[in-house]
């Protein structure tokens, strides 16, 4: 009881200070600008790209330019060999550990003043959640935070480990109580040994909050209901009342993990990652993501059709506008500066400024000019679903087939079905036809006969879940990209079959 209590005036308190800097976005904007640049002036970073130089953002863009991690690598190299006042004064207080597509793995920084940004968003989001709706019975009860695990090793004696296991660290004294699954059992790495193990802690619990990756919670779901003979979540846990979530897009999930659970229940999206954590949904009444202008990051803006041009034009919040796709670029207090970490998204209000998830930059299909990003193929997913409500997915991605056997080129799908389409030809006609409308590009190809139909792979329900573990990356953090534009994902998945 103490818990739920105390939480209600620290919610309010925090709420109010939220509204304080919404109300000044741009201008709060401005002076962590003016901030970043002043701090690592004496950096090796700042010296090479004269930050004492540097007066406003036109001076800023001049001397610093967009990088990725292969950009940046020469600095972090250098904070891997021990050196300090690299890319932000002083040594980093962790490396989170990732992979890259390009990179292999990559050591992202995060300092004694960028870890306050993880922590404190995350705490953020709940308590925002708490003062809209009166609901903080359930930090009385246990939670579960389905993740990494907490192990670190040392690199240049710096600790080094996953970022969701370096967020356990920080886990508040006043929560691990009732925190599950137990340290012992998060440490577990293979990720089938360790969920048997959280359903041996949790499965008698009194579970109130739910938190992780859609597709991995789903797992924890339907291994739940196999051990208790079909069992629904809410009677395993009845006071199970809100589901935490981030990482992936929550919309093909949604209608699955709901009928697994056998209630609507609140949640709260995230948007995490290594880099940062940059919004979360501060209202049940809209599922749009605030974004956090007053939390240790500079956001810079690019269109996203506009990102691999020579010179793409850059902006800062102040010159956005609503429902375009832009690449995100930080500039942080963990030392990223003009960092792009590949993620794009749409604006859908500015008083506040609130966005949503859009995609990947380099996730999209443009085998013939079409460019094809994430929301257009889960936006088409979720019109065929509704059009055919006796279906239910488990997971997807596409792929485009550019030298068929036979026939003209197309997008092939491949879908993991729990519940089959009466019509699997309607379902796919659905799809096509909804695509077409969203984008443009690809109603023209298909139009003009350069693309025919996509093809649908119907593939098992644990078909992901069998990929995912033939490369060695199931559960954690780990995703499958939506869209990609070659075949190294499209050949595997063609060998599982239904």
């Amino acid at each position: 009881m103490i818990r739920s209590f105390l939480s209600r005036p620290l919610a309010s308190y925090i709420v109010s200070q939220q509204k304080k800097w919404i109300q000044n976005s741009e201008k709060i904007q401005y002076q962590w600008l003016q901030k970043l640049v002043f701090e690592a002036k004496d950096t090796a970073f700042g010296k090479d790209h004269n930050f004492g130089d540097i007066k406003n953002y036109e001076d800023f863009k001049k001397n610093v330019p967009i990088n990725d991690y292969e950009d940046l690598r020469p600095y972090i190299d250098r904070i891997l060999r021990g050196e300090q006042n690299i890319l932000w004064k002083g040594q980093p207080l962790y490396f989170a550990k990732t992979s890259g597509t390009t990179s292999g793995t990559k050591y992202i920084p995060i300092t004694k003043d960028s870890i306050s940004n993880h922590i404190n968003s995350a705490r953020d989001a709940l308590l925002c959640y708490i003062n809209e709706t009166g609901n903080s019975q359930f930090l009385d009860k246990s939670l579960i935070f389905l993740s990494g695990s907490p192990v670190l090793e040392k690199k240049a004696g710096v600790p080094l480990g996953r970022l969701s296991g370096i967020v356990n660290h920080h886990v508040p004294s006043y929560l691990r109580t009732n925190q599950k699954p137990t340290y012992e059992t998060n440490c577990i790495e293979d990720w089938e040994q360790k969920l048997d193990k959280i359903i041996d802690e949790t499965i008698h619990s009194d579970m109130s909050l739910i938190s992780g990756i859609p597709p991995w919670v789903q797992m924890y779901f339907d291994r739940l209901h196999e051990r208790t003979n079909g069992k629904q979540i809410k009677d395993i846990f009845p006071n199970f009342s809100l589901f935490v979530y981030g990482g992936v897009n929550f919309e093909p999930y949604r209608n699955k993990i709901y009928e697994s659970i056998g209630k609507k229940i609140d949640s709260i999206e995230t948007f995490p990652a290594s880099e940062g954590f940059f919004a979360y949904q501060n209202s049940q009444y809209d599922n749009s993501l605030l974004l956090l202008l007053n939390s240790g990051i500079f956001f810079e803006f690019i269109p996203a059709e506009k990102f691999y041009d020579e010179n793409p034009p850059r902006l800062s919040i102040s010159e956005v506008e609503l429902n375009k796709n832009y690449a995100l670029i930080l500039n942080s207090n963990a030392g990223l500066w003009g960092y792009s970490i590949g993620d794009t998204i749409k604006f859908v209000s500015k008083n506040p400024y609130k966005i949503i998830f859009s995609g990947r930059i380099k996730h999209f299909i443009s085998a013939f000019g079409e460019h094809v990003i994430g929301s257009e193929v889960e936006q088409a997913l979720r019109f065929a679903l509704d059009q055919n409500p006796e279906t239910r997915t488990t997971e997807f991605t596409v792929a485009p087939q550019v030298t068929p056997k036979e026939g003209l080129p197309y997008h092939q799908w491949f879908i993991a079905f729990e519940n089959q389409p009466n019509d699997l030809e309607k379902f796919s006609t659905d799809l096509d036809t909804k695509l077409q409308e969203l984008n443009s590009y690809y109603y023209d190809l298909i139009q003009g006969s350069i693309l025919r139909k996509l093809v649908i792979h119907s593939l098992p329900a644990d078909g992901f879940q069998t990929y995912m573990k033939s490369i060695g990356k199931l559960g954690g953090q780990n995703k499958v990209p939506r869209l990609s534009n070659d075949r190294k994902i499209a050949d595997e998945l063609e060998k599982i079959g239904l």
